[in-house]
């Protein structure tokens, strides 16, 4: 596939575009900065400039492509990972601002452009609970998609519009549009830096529903959303299968979610239910911080 890539320079993008890559589509990265990856196309463009989204979306990838001389190929799929990526670095309005125009922006473009398959980067955080002022539990567990999103941050708040406009695009284009609401990601060196203070320390992990995203399955997910066809506007929970703290799951419920309702888990399983994106994608994430510090799974 033939595939433009927003935000690829990323913590997240990089691995995705890698393994998209590994796989044998073809990647334009398009961001702020470059990536100074091998087989990488780049193209420096800002998300909330409409013009450029529109340049970019009918742009040859390198001069490779002016060989043929039949004009410019089509994506086959856009990626859409560009964003402000937390609370705390801009302000709150420009943070809303960057996120939701830019989504806007990127997701308009790709349809006028033909585009028929569309994944874009939502948030664990549209649940409310990770940038919450004081503690907010969940309504029910494991949380799922059907979990009712109202947050009070400008991140958060970015993404829940986000996934609006998205459906809305796609009611109107019949394009397949995934949103991904990504957990806490987590690169591989990160697990020996971070994990031993999780373990020591659960109640850290609270905000992010002691979840965890590796950033290695991040990109095999991206993967099966961009083969899977047929899905109209989706979300799906990105995770791991496992919890980012070494207590069991009835133990952290004891804990940290007395009188919360919740259904049967596993020993270890994680909070944040992956089980739609296991069925409608055939998701399968393979990493777990236990196999990475050489802990018992």
């Amino acid at each position: 596939m033939r595939i433009l890539f927003t935000g690829g320079s990323g913590k997240a993008g990089k691995y995705a575009v890698a393994h998209l890559l590994a796989q044998g589509h073809r990647v334009l990265n398009v961001d702020r900065v470059p990536l100074d990856l091998p087989g990488v196309d780049n193209r420096l463009a800002d998300i909330t400039d409409a013009g450029q989204m529109f340049d970019v979306m009918q742009s040859y990838a390198d001069f490779d492509e002016l060989e043929p001389g039949t004009g410019v190929p089509n994506f086959d799929a856009v990626v859409h990972f560009a964003a402000v990526p937390r609370i705390l670095i801009t302000s709150d309005n420009e943070c809303y601002r960057v996120n939701t125009i830019g989504t806007y922006n990127v997701i308009d473009a790709a349809l006028r452009a033909g585009v028929k398959k569309i994944v874009f980067a939502s948030s664990e955080t549209t649940y409310g609970v990770c940038f919450a002022d004081g503690e907010r539990k969940p309504d029910y567990l494991p949380l799922d998609e059907e979990h009712p999103v109202v947050p009070e941050d400008s991140y958060a708040m970015s993404k829940v519009v986000n996934e609006v406009t998205a459906r809305s695009f796609q009611q109107r284009s019949g394009a397949d549009i995934y949103g991904l609401r990504i957990n806490n990601v987590i690169e591989p060196h990160e697990y020996k830096e971070n994990f031993p203070a999780y373990i020591k320390d659960p109640a850290s992990r609270r905000r992010n529903f002691f979840a965890y995203i590796d950033a290695r399955d991040l990109g095999h997910m991206v993967e099966r959303c961009l083969l899977t066809d047929g899905l109209g506007f989706e979300v799906f929970n990105v995770a791991n299968e496992d919890h980012s703290v070494g207590e069991r799951t009835p133990d952290l419920i004891d804990r940290f979610y007395q009188g919360v309702p919740c259904a049967k888990m596993g020993e270890y399983e994680s909070f944040f239910s992956i089980a739609k994106a296991k069925k409608m994608l055939g998701f399968a994430p393979k990493h777990s911080w236990r196999n990475e510090l050489g802990e018992p799974v």
